[in-house]
């Protein structure tokens, strides 16, 4: 034994374990650690997002939302903001009051959630100014100045790409890029239609598939931040203020705890090299999501699991509920 850890401390790891094996020696073998994930949560739509059940409204789905990001000791998220609604709504100013008196901030989404791709670069340079007085007015002197694309739609072609970066950088804005997204917003209008179904067994079902889908976006995250670069980068999720969100937010922040998840801002997920070209618009753009950075490599993308439950038919039969901005 005297041998072996003498020899042990001159030679690498590897060496060391085939003296062991020479030697005889059953060797005690220290397996590293998974690396602990970073999570930054974002949220979309403010102040209001997707289906309402009955008897919700969307003060409580945010209060809850608040709520949960406070028992989970989480930094202080981002909320982007679609002014429109205020527009059709005032009273949803409640909802972005309720979020600042949280001490959480605010960032632009457009005004009426504005695809750049099946828009005028214009119009939506215009929609994008037109949703700042409702942030300058709740953020006062507070930086708002992130820009969330509606639909993650950054511009269909070359050109169009190149001058939103540049209008973005002309006015101050940096990109709140997405590198993790389970497709939250899919499950609100279903748990809309079955809670007005008052139909209990779907209502798990969803639930159970929601939880069970933000499991997997986590492990193929993971790997694909592996095999892009060794180690985990920290992530930016993006979520929506949605009802079902809204009732498992608790649960969905304690599976990520289990899993080794830490949560983080913004701010910091963006230090990261990988967000480099997205604090800074006037750069040329750089792949804007894990999936666009290993088709660029040619590596193939992590196999996912099919959805356990089909969104568009479950609780179809129950009568429509009211609706809000579109989703992501």
């Amino acid at each position: 034994m005297f041998l072996f850890r003498r020899f042990s401390r001159r030679l690498n790891l590897a060496a060391a374990f085939r003296l062991a094996a020479a030697l005889g020696i059953a060797a005690l073998v220290a397996v590293p650690a998974r690396a602990q994930q970073q999570i930054a949560f974002t949220w979309d739509d403010l102040p209001a997002h997707s289906s309402l059940p009955p008897g919700t409204t969307r003060l409580q789905i945010i209060d809850q939302i608040i709520a949960a990001i406070k028992a989970a000791n989480m930094p202080a998220p981002y909320g982007f903001v679609n002014a429109q609604a205020i527009t059709n709504d005032p009273t949803l100013i409640q909802v972005l009051e309720a979020w600042r008196a949280a001490h959480f901030p605010l960032g632009n989404h457009t005004y009426s959630h504005m695809n750049l791709n099946s828009n005028s670069l214009e119009d939506w340079e215009a929609d994008l100014l037109k949703d700042e007085p409702v942030l300058e007015k709740e953020m006062h002197s507070e930086d708002y100045h992130w820009l969330r694309y509606p639909n993650l739609a950054e511009g269909n072609t070359p050109e169009k790409k190149l001058a939103a970066r540049a209008f973005l950088k002309q006015h101050g804005y940096k990109i709140a890029g997405v590198t993790a997204s389970f497709s939250d917003y899919a499950y609100n209008a279903p748990y809309a239609r079955c809670v007005t179904a008052g139909d209990q067994a779907a209502i798990k079902q969803l639930e159970d598939s929601y939880l069970q889908a933000a499991a997997d976006n986590l492990e193929f995250t993971h790997q694909m931040s592996q095999a892009l670069y060794g180690h985990d980068i920290p992530t930016i999720l993006l979520m929506h203020v949605g009802a079902l969100d809204a009732k498992l937010l608790p649960r969905l922040t304690a599976l990520y705890r289990s899993k080794g998840v830490q949560f983080i801002s913004l701010q910091q997920a963006v230090q990261d090299p990988f967000y480099k070209n997205d604090v800074d618009p006037s750069l040329d753009p750089n792949p804007d999501t894990l999936e666009q950075a290993m088709r660029m490599k040619g590596l193939p993308l992590p196999p996912r699991h099919p959805q356990s439950i089909n969104l568009n038919t479950i609780c179809q039969a129950a009568a429509p509920a009211k609706t809000g901005a579109a989703p992501q």
